[in-house]
């Protein structure tokens, strides 16, 4: 099956799914989880985006994670595995042919958390930024609007250029020591 995408204006709702899917997850895996990060577009008030929302669950244990997927499975999540970037545990999740969450889950610890909520954080704090990144993404989106693939390669050049930025300016801050 393969889900289809939409882009649309920022929308007050999100947080509020972020917290119902965090809620669910919680409820299935209450000992493994430490925290869970809402992130990604959907996460960052007034950029327009695709209404799919990210989250990320810090895990005490990424073998417990792998453990507990068959339960994930047959609560409706797709399970991807690393996905391209070792330590994680990738799942989707989709409602009626749509996409509707991607889960990413890290152990404690794992560089890419850092890498994830500074890009978030750096966004919300600096509107230049964040309007240029909303443009990038309608321009891959008109262009890709059935190719997800091609949607995030677009994306690709902006976030490496500007991840260094907001890395640096999180850990500035004093956040992700």
């Amino acid at each position: 099956m393969t889900s289809l995408y939409t882009f649309s204006e920022y929308s007050a709702d999100w947080p509020l799914e972020f917290e119902r899917e965090a809620a669910r997850l919680r409820m299935y895996l209450r000992d493994v989880i430490i925290t869970v990060y809402h992130i990604g577009s959907t996460s960052v008030p007034g950029l327009a985006a695709k209404p799919v929302i990210d989250l990320m669950p810090v895990v005490s244990s990424i073998q417990r994670v792998d453990e507990l997927t068959p339960i994930l499975e047959k609560e409706g999540y797709r399970a991807w595995g690393e996905y391209g970037l070792p330590g994680r545990r990738f799942f989707t999740r989709d409602r009626n042919n749509y996409r509707t969450h991607n889960i990413h889950f890290y152990p404690e610890e794992h560089p890419d958390i850092i890498r994830h909520l500074a890009f978030c954080a750096y966004l919300c704090n600096h509107e230049a930024d964040r309007l240029e990144y909303e443009q990038v993404k309608r321009a891959a989106f008109a262009h890709h609007p059935a190719n997800i693939q091609g949607y995030m390669d677009e994306k690709d050049s902006f976030i490496k250029k500007l991840e260094p930025t907001a890395i640096n300016w999180y850990k500035a801050r004093g956040a992700g020591s």
